[in-house]
C-alpha cells in the first residue's frame, strides 16, 4: 500500500485536468491505497456546488459527483 496525495489545481477553465484528481484519488483508494487531495489556485473553485456541478471534463462525470465518491470513500480533501 502506497500513501499517494494528489494536487488539483486546475478549476472549470480546464474541466478535463480539474476531473483528474478526484477520479485517481477514487480509482487509488478502491486499490488500497492511502490517499489524500489537495486543491489550490483555480481548483479551490471546484469546492462551489454550482461550479462543480457544471465542471464536466470530456467523457468523464461532473466534478461533483466525483467528489462525492472521494468524500465518500473517506479521502480527505484539503483546500
Amino acid at each position: 500500500m502506497a500513501k499517494i496525495l494528489y494536487y488539483g489545481t486546475a478549476g472549470s477553465d480546464d474541466p478535463t485536468k480539474a476531473t483528474l484528481p478526484f477520479l485517481f484519488a477514487g480509482v487509488a483508494k478502491e486499490a488500497g491505497h492511502e490517499v489524500e487531495v489537495t486543491v489550490i489556485g483555480e481548483a479551490v473553485y471546484l469546492m462551489h456546488d454550482g461550479v462543480a456541478a457544471a465542471t464536466r471534463g470530456v467523457g468523464f462525470p461532473p466534478v461533483s459527483e466525483l467528489i462525492q465518491k472521494v468524500v465518500g470513500l473517506g479521502i480527505p480533501v484539503y483546500v
